[in-house]
């Protein structure tokens, strides 16, 4: 076996075996042909989003993704050069496809929502109804009645995320709320009709939402809370008119493109991974892996639950640090 030394002593632990995908999934028989993904919130292969949205093709879905307005032409543009096909190769060598890749401003509800001069911008004027409205319609659009088994929301934004929550001003918190919460609430009301039975709706969330995490400002905080409550109570609604489940998976920090933006994502990753049961930073791979599982069969008796996929970090109750290393045993 592989190990690893622990930095102090000699005493070793396991090295963790990097995941392969297609063999875990085909190993737990999960098995989603047939069935068709959107994920929205995938602007890049850096995130959890995409990561989601492989294991979910390697399980065999289709998957459509949205895409911020902003990003979108940049997304495109990596795509159609090939920038992103090492990251898009799936286990039996094909690239991951998007069957459809949608403009997606879930802070609009319907196009009328979006004020004029940034319905007029350069970076929205051509991509038509961005809004969650504008989603649903294009969707039933293109494939028809109840096209979707899964929706995955990997959707976050705050404005003023590096203020303290003390600093920060109505708008900016309510902008977070908005589009990290309240937007789940909108994609569950507008998409449920377009599901097939059995269906599946996950979310992404943070430790953050249930204890203090210092420099996590602006709402976030606020919004992943809201996100859990919120996953909890449209569970029960869900799940009694539509019979479709709702969770979401409570991730470990990780240092995507998006999460840079609150300004200390490393000292996060570096911080939970020397706290954590399992020394070691979380991966997008086993964020993916865990949701496929909850979007497949095998997590049919599972809703209004968050999973946690952070090391076992959520478990401790006392940094390592100050307790001295040299007591933990090995």
């Amino acid at each position: 076996m592989k190990t690893r030394a622990t930095g102090t002593g000699h005493r070793k632990r396991p090295l963790a075996v990097p995941l392969r995908l297609g063999h875990i999934l085909k190993m737990l028989n999960i098995d989603l042909s047939g069935c068709r993904a959107l994920v929205a919130g995938v602007a890049d292969d850096g995130g959890f989003g995409f990561a989601i949205a492989k294991a979910l093709a390697e399980a065999g879905a289709s998957v459509c993704v949205g895409t911020w307005p902003p990003a979108l032409n940049i997304f495109m543009n990596l795509l159609d050069r090939g920038k992103m096909d090492e990251s898009r190769r799936l286990s039996n060598g094909e690239l991951l496809q998007f069957e459809k890749v949608y403009p997606l401003d879930a802070a609009f509800d319907t196009l009328a929502d979006a004020p004029d001069d940034l319905r007029a911008s350069k970076r929205y004027k051509d991509t038509g109804d961005f809004s969650i409205d504008g989603l649903a319609a294009r969707i039933s659009e293109d494939f028809g009645d109840k096209p979707l088994d899964i929706v995955v929301h990997s959707l976050a934004n705050a404005p003023e995320v590096k203020r303290p929550l003390l600093d920060t001003s109505r708008g900016g918190y309510l902008a977070a709320v908005g589009v990290s919460a309240y937007s789940l609430v909108a994609m569950v009301s507008r998409l449920a009709p377009l599901m097939r039975p059995g269906g599946s709706f996950l979310s992404l969330t943070y430790m953050a939402g249930e204890r203090v995490i210092p420099g996590y400002g602006g709402g976030m905080s606020s919004a992943k809370a809201a996100l859990e409550s919120d996953t909890r109570t449209l569970a029960y609604e869900a799940g009694r008119k539509y019979g479709l489940r709702v969770n979401t998976i409570s991730a470990g920090p990780f240092a995507s493109r998006a999460a840079s933006a609150i300004g200390i994502i490393d000292k996060m990753v570096a911080y939970c991974a020397e706290n954590s049961p399992l020394v070691e930073p979380v991966t997008a791979e086993e964020v993916g892996v865990t949701a496929a599982f909850l979007s497949s069969p095998l997590g049919s008796g599972i809703t209004g639950t968050t999973i946690y996929v952070d090391k076992g970090y959520h478990t401790m109750g006392m940094a390592v640090a100050s307790i001295g290393d040299s007591e933990i045993p090995r």
